[in-house]
């Protein structure tokens, strides 16, 4: 569960429940209930400043533990892929746009050149 694994991260960066409420500037209360899976889905947002503060990559706190590892390291090359579309400046309402090219590069290359 998420609030498990944000538990025995923080403990093992050596952080308090408080120290970590002020790095995250969430109050205590409310990470309490998600360390103690009281708050089952927490956004994105609060998600998101946690793992900053815990520094640690968000997919490491939203893995699922029952995954295998294979499946893991493929999450992860996905999510280095999505990174780097969005570091040469690809925004998300261009990627419709992009998926029909891949598609057409991908059929040339399975069909060879026909001309």
């Amino acid at each position: 569960m998420i609030g498990e694994r944000i538990a025995e991260i923080r403990k093992q960066k050596g952080y308090t429940l408080s120290e970590l409420a002020e790095k995250t500037n969430i109050s205590k209360s409310y990470l309490s209930n998600i360390e103690r899976n009281l708050n089952k889905n927490p956004s994105l947002a609060i998600m998101t400043k946690i793992a900053k503060a815990l520094n640690v990559d968000l997919i490491v706190l939203l893995r699922n533990d029952s995954a295998d590892e294979s499946l893991q390291q493929i999450d992860k090359e996905w999510l280095e892929f999505v990174y780097e579309l969005k570091s040469i400046g690809i925004k998300k309402d261009e990627l419709q746009e992009l998926k029909s090219l891949i598609e057409f590069v991908k059929w040339k290359n399975q069909h060879g050149d026909l001309g």
